[in-house]
């Protein structure tokens, strides 16, 4: 199946000179979302990534996170942005183009020497997916690997990330 046949494509958009990689038009095709599931877990498999949990960020990574930690067996762990969890949590500051950001766990969602896999629908500048790795090794989780729906290889995102299998299934 093409996936990429699946994704829209709008330009300048959140600002001008940008190409949005819309997975909406995905989502909604019933046998595109079944065939993306089902190919994101094989390839996790190949890649040897075991883990006890799939982590996702918010909020795309909730989207793809929680079937693939349930096709793997694992559990879903949400990492969420500032003042989103209602319990005691681990927080990470990250830097952004303009600013920082803040990502959190609850505190008793992971526990240390727990097998991670962090999923996403998009790795781009790799920002985000740094910052949650050194949150859940923070955490004194291992991380086994990142699975991401698309990669913008022009933004060269992998390169931030640590020495762990990355898995993708569309490049741009």
């Amino acid at each position: 199946m093409d996936l990429k046949s699946l994704i829209r494509d709008i330009p300048d958009f959140p600002k001008p000179g940008i190409m949005f990689r819309d997975i909406t038009t995905l989502l909604r095709d019933a046998q595109g979302l079944r065939y993306t599931i089902d190919l994101f877990t094989q390839k996790c498999i190949d890649a040897g990534m075991t883990a006890d949990f799939v982590v996702g960020m918010e909020s795309r990574g909730f989207i793809f996170g929680t079937p693939l930690a349930y096709k793997l067996e694992a559990g879903f762990i949400p990492v969420r942005k500032k003042g989103k969890l209602p319990a005691k949590i681990h927080a990470i500051e990250y830097a952004l183009e303009y600013g920082t950001d803040t990502l959190e766990v609850h505190q008793d969602a992971l526990q240390p020497g727990s097998r991670v896999l962090i999923a996403d629908d998009l790795i781009a500048t790799g920002g985000t997916a740094c910052a949650t790795a050194e949150l859940i090794q923070k955490v004194g989780c291992e991380l086994v690997g990142f699975a991401f729906i698309i990669e913008l290889q022009e933004l060269q995102g992998r390169k931030k990330l640590p020495d762990v299998p990355i898995v993708t299934l569309m490049e741009y």
